[in-house]
């Protein structure tokens, strides 16, 4: 069977065409199965703005009874006291159904060393808000796995936006800084940035002293 010019001329072309790979049908790529998606190890930022960060492995190892492992999926976050909706936050509800922020800040700690991170997690006060505070509150204390305690005024909450972090570097934080939660008490001193934070209670006693506090260190932790 002989072919006119013309024919063999449109054959070619269709076959160029499809070698070149230039006619695209979604309908014969594999469907994507985000199950079978292996996720990789997250990488640290080490710069910010600019700005040199330091690292996650720069911190001292100073907690009462060592790094707290914690199973998220059983993880509760209470929040309690003077509110008028106390709440039990699944772990991923915080870090979903809140909105983000970030924000780089310095830990000192009273050993002598510091660290500069780039924070991120989400506001107390806007869980605070949630769980509605009672007029006559002024205090809010924050308690961890592991026994420990301590204690921040309301309005330095509050006007400060101070975060409850959940990631560091733009890694989850590691158990040994405090997985799920590490309060970030900018401007505070380190004994002041509670780690696997399970419990914030909104109180109107002013006085309530935590583990440092107790034996004599600064109620503020300001710097």
């Amino acid at each position: 069977m002989r072919m006119n010019p013309s024919g063999i001329i449109g054959l070619i072309l269709i076959l160029t065409t499809l070698l070149s790979g230039c006619v695209f049908n979604p309908e014969l790529l594999p469907e994507r199965d985000d199950a079978n998606v292996t996720a990789l190890t997250s990488v640290e930022i080490r710069e910010y703005q600019g700005e040199r960060l330091s690292s996650i492995t720069d911190f001292r190892e100073n907690s009462l009874d060592g790094p707290q492992y914690i199973n998220q999926s059983a993880y509760l976050l209470e929040i309690k006291g003077l509110v008028s909706h106390p709440l039990l936050l699944p772990y991923e509800e915080v870090i979903t159904e809140y909105p983000p922020f970030k924000k780089k800040v310095t830990l000192f700690c009273v050993e002598g060393w510091e660290v500069t991170i780039l924070w991120e997690g989400v506001r107390v006060k806007d869980l605070l808000n949630e769980a509605g505070v009672n007029p006559a509150a002024n205090t809010v204390i924050f308690y961890a796995a592991d026994g420990y305690s301590t204690s921040l005024p309301l309005d330095y909450i509050e006007d400060r936006d101070i975060l409850l972090a959940y990631s560091m570097n733009g890694v989850t934080l590691p158990a040994e800084r405090g997985f799920p939660f590490q309060l970030v008490g900018e401007d505070r001193w380190g004994y002041k940035w509670i780690k696997w934070v399970t419990r914030i209670e909104v109180s109107d006693d002013p006085s309530y002293r935590g583990y440092w506090e107790k034996r004599g260190f600064s109620q503020s932790g300001e710097r």
